[in-house]
């Protein structure tokens, strides 16, 4: 009997970020990282290779990377040409070149009060135009090259979700959390919903060493009045609430829905919420905070 061959898995797309300071480099490391991509700022180009293997080792070799280089590294920057390509990397390789006329960069470096890396003691606009000198032929070199004068933050981020996201990378990803008013509001919610103006489970006997994803406490719960009520009417706001965000860039949204102790009436209408944004194609994840903390 023949074996069965072993299928492989596609090498993840490794992006190397470099251009001009003040460019938007940080801008694009983070929107790459939130894309799902493994990112390293600030790397000597010639631990590229050390990198890719270290993460084809720890997290496999369909995991994208993105590292930034600059000419803070000095004389390993002139390295980065050797070290970029795919047959050196293994993995199908980007070098996205950021760039934008002096007057941008002279005034983003100064609101940042930032002395550029190659100014030395002379003016900030020497410091650019060394810099500018030294990447010349990088920038010739360069797989794509963006000029981000004309962008604004939440502008860049999109152009770098175009360039390099996926459908499931640039998808919003909600999480809704249930959780007990009597151990504090969640820090990172972005919206919060009280469910103590519903009947409390706790009260009825049977109920009581239940928990809101037992299917007896959540028909007492979506069965009282007002409960159906507000669905119908929340929903629609994090709706509206959801293509906010994706307009703008953001690809996390949480949403805490709380009771008392975040045991019965929080847990299940978590589970409600969460199940009908689901139905309405939404990525979310449901997670229960406090359950099993009494």
């Amino acid at each position: 009997m023949a074996e069965r061959p072993i299928p492989t898995q596609t090498p993840g797309e490794l992006v190397i970020v470099t251009g001009m300071t003040g460019a938007g480099r940080s801008t694009v490391a983070k929107e790459l990282e939130d894309l799902g991509y493994f990112v390293v700022d600030n790397l000597p180009p010639t631990l590229v290779r050390d990198v890719v293997r270290m993460v084809d080792d720890s997290r496999g070799v369909q995991q994208p990377i993105a590292v930034v280089v600059d000419v803070r590294s000095g004389a390993f920057f002139d390295s980065l040409p050797a070290n970029r390509h795919q047959g050196v990397t293994g993995r199908p390789t980007t070098l996205l070149f950021l760039e934008a006329t002096d007057d941008v960069l002279v005034r983003r470096q100064e609101a940042a009060r930032r002395p550029h890396p190659l100014q030395g003691s002379g003016r900030l606009l020497q410091g650019l135009q060394r810099e500018r000198e030294a990447l010349a032929t990088l920038r010739g070199d360069a797989d794509a090259v963006l000029d981000t004068g004309n962008f604004n933050v939440h502008q860049l981020k999109d152009r770098v979700a175009e360039m390099f996201g996926t459908p499931e990378s640039t998808q919003l990803k909600m999480t809704v959390i249930s959780f007990g008013f009597k151990y504090g509001i969640p820090v990172d919610a972005d919206y919060v919903a009280d469910m103590r103006f519903l009947p409390n489970p706790y009260w009825v006997p049977e109920l009581r060493p239940l928990n809101g994803r037992d299917k007896g406490v959540s028909e007492y719960v979506l069965s009282q009045p007002g409960a159906a009520t507000f669905l119908e009417q929340y929903l629609p706001v994090l709706e509206t609430a959801a293509a906010g965000y994706r307009n703008e860039g953001k690809r996390f949204m949480q949403i805490a829905v709380g009771c008392t102790g975040g045991k019965h009436r929080s847990v299940a209408m978590t589970e409600e919420i969460a199940s009908r944004l689901r139905a309405a194609g939404h990525d979310v994840r449901s997670t229960h905070r406090d359950l099993g903390r009494e």
